[in-house]
């Protein structure tokens, strides 16, 4: 498949596309606003703007640092941030308000992609880590505008897809001003699917550089005792159907021998949220959500984290955490977050999204793997149990963030190199 196949196919597939997000829409009414921005309809009122797109919610977590030393660094400049998903889109807001503009980037498709840059006009396209958009880089290249693929990784399973299509993959990485590899493995991916090794520079990972003060961590321990008491919680994040299952499983086992636990269960899709609510409710489970207040009854068992954008602060307000998207083959989510808060972590075997920091914190000390609901009821039990361990579990992991900060230094050089 090159190019130009991939183009005819997916505007075949238009029709399928905009049902898909109608289907979304279901649940996420979100999904059917809007639709003049995927179009390339309703375009957005900047010129000369570093253009920083983030597909969903993780990918704009994680572009935060770099965003705001780009602003920093260039304050006469405009900085426009695109998504693709509702959630994304509500994190932008949220982080940056009015501070930065915002759309949704078009669809992948010629003359949709051609409209936007000659109109937007961008200074720079950084793209987020894996988001490899054949025809908006080759419209960017065309028009002599700068790309760089910025926190990039590239998991053994995605580089075997890509390389199922070199005629499309190859010139597309090929069109690529400068990449910034999260890894030395990251970037060896990389390069074996058609990437020019003088474009590649090895980083380090974004989501190192969380911003985590003394007075935030002072603030969700006050926040802890206030709205929870001396009770004890884990809190199981980034969490998906097949998981929800195995959360409450777990707890049921856990409240044996701890009758007070609390369980932070966090979905990590906003239309899970009434799904995951009805299954801890069928299991008998008291529950509450996390939008009702901060204030939680003591003869609630589990909690459904439904608000947007809080899931640090979840992860901050237990005692230990478990990182979905793992018991089942999703690939997990950003294990780093209760890391750098001091948690210990631990996670299912399937987070292949995620292996370099993973092995990190497995070899230091500050992550567990568990296969199934009884090894992370056990596990959890061992954390409950024996805190002294649990904080030097959480301390190892710690480190492992500590020492690995600077990114996004190291990625704004780069930037800085192509404006």
């Amino acid at each position: 498949m090159n190019r130009l196949f991939y183009s005819l196919v997916l505007t075949l597939l238009l029709p399928v596309v905009l049902a898909y997000l109608l289907w979304r829409s279901r649940k996420a009414p979100a999904y059917r606003q809007r639709w003049g921005e995927r179009l390339g309809l309703t375009l957005p009122k900047v010129n000369d703007a570093i253009v920083v797109h983030c597909a969903s919610m993780g990918e704009t977590l994680a572009a935060v640092p770099l965003i705001e030393a780009l602003r920093a660094r260039y304050p006469d400049k405009p900085v426009l941030v695109t998504s693709f998903t509702p959630s994304g889109s509500e994190q932008v807001k949220q982080r940056f308000g009015d501070s930065v503009a915002h759309a949704y980037l078009p669809l992948d498709l010629p003359f949709i992609t051609r409209r936007f840059i000659r109109r937007v006009r961008p200074a720079m396209v950084v793209l987020m880590e894996t988001e490899l958009w054949p025809n908006l880089i080759h419209q960017c290249h065309r028009q002599r505008v700068p790309v760089m693929l910025s926190n990039a990784r590239m998991s053994e399973r995605s580089a075997r897809g890509y390389a199922r299509f070199p005629r499309l993959t190859r010139p597309m990485l090929g069109e690529l001003d400068a990449v910034a590899a999260q890894s030395a493995e990251d970037g060896a991916r990389l390069v074996t699917l058609g990437l020019d090794p003088a474009k590649l520079t090895i980083c380090g990972s974004l989501k190192f550089d969380l911003d985590l003060s003394r007075a935030n961590l002072a603030d969700l321990r006050q926040a802890r005792e206030q709205g929870f008491g001396q009770r004890k919680i884990w809190c199981a994040g980034s969490t998906h159907p097949g998981e929800f299952e195995q959360a409450l499983s777990a707890h049921r086992a856990l409240l044996r021998l701890h009758p007070d636990l609390l369980l932070l269960l966090v979905p990590r899709h906003p239309e899970q949220f009434d799904h995951a609510e009805a299954l801890a409710q069928q299991a008998g489970f008291v529950t509450a959500r996390r939008s009702g207040g901060d204030s939680v009854d003591e003869s609630v068992q589990v909690v459904i984290g439904d608000t947007m954008g809080e899931l640090l602060t979840l992860y901050g307000l237990a005692d230990a955490a478990f990182v979905g998207g793992s018991l089942i083959e999703r690939g997990g989510h950003n294990p780093l977050e209760p890391a750098a808060l001091g948690k210990p972590v631990l996670m299912g075997p399937h987070f292949f999204n995620f292996q370099e920091i993973g092995q990190a914190l497995l070899q230091a000390g500050g992550m567990t793997l568990v296969n199934n609901a009884d090894e992370l009821a056990d596990q959890l039990e061992h954390l409950l149990s024996l805190r002294k361990q649990a904080e030097q579990m959480g301390h190892q992991g710690q480190r492992v963030v500590d020492t690995n900060r600077g990114a996004t230094e190291r990625q704004l050089a780069l930037a800085s190199s192509l404006l």
